[in-house]
């Protein structure tokens, strides 16, 4: 985790001009926060589950699949959701909690709902207990999608 925050938290200097024709440089950040969250620093703090899911599914190759890696990556993103966010709020205090960036929140918060019911939908109604090619592009089209959509949120902010 602390190599992916160094990774996001780096810059790089842009040469700009101001109206008066004057060059000055600038650090910007190489990472846009946003993006950094959805992708390097949750792939970072979901590692053991997805790693858990390839061996079960490279040792399992040909069998029908186990249900350690499906249910670990369910059990920690509902954790990540409702454990740590409920632990977070209530250690700030008695404050009132602000959403700054209500775009991206709504967003994240949409695909996550819409996540799971995918989910439902792939494992239980359409092909049941398996996954089948085309489920499988469109999950990923459906991050890519969340990422996109988050990003620009960000950016209409």
């Amino acid at each position: 985790m602390e190599s992916i925050e160094v990774i996001t938290s780096s810059t790089k200097d842009v040469l700009i001009k101001n109206n008066e024709g004057e060059k000055f440089t600038m650090q910007v950040p190489v990472w846009n926060p946003t993006i950094a969250n959805l992708t390097l620093l949750a792939l970072g703090s979901s590692a053991p589950e997805i790693l858990l899911s390839v061996i079960e599914s490279l040792k399992d190759l040909g069998k029908p699949g186990g249900v350690l890696g499906p249910a670990s990556i369910v059990g920690s993103g509902a954790f990540n959701l409702l454990v740590i966010t409920g632990i977070s709020i209530l250690s700030v205090g008695d404050e009132p909690k602000i959403i700054y960036d209500l775009g991206v929140y709504a967003c994240t918060a949409s695909f996550s709902l819409f996540a799971y019911s995918w989910m439902y939908f792939c494992l239980e109604l359409y092909t049941p207990n398996e996954i089948d090619l085309n489920e499988a592009w469109l999950t990923l089209f459906f991050f890519i999608l969340l990422v996109g959509i988050s990003f620009a949120a960000d950016k209409y902010k």
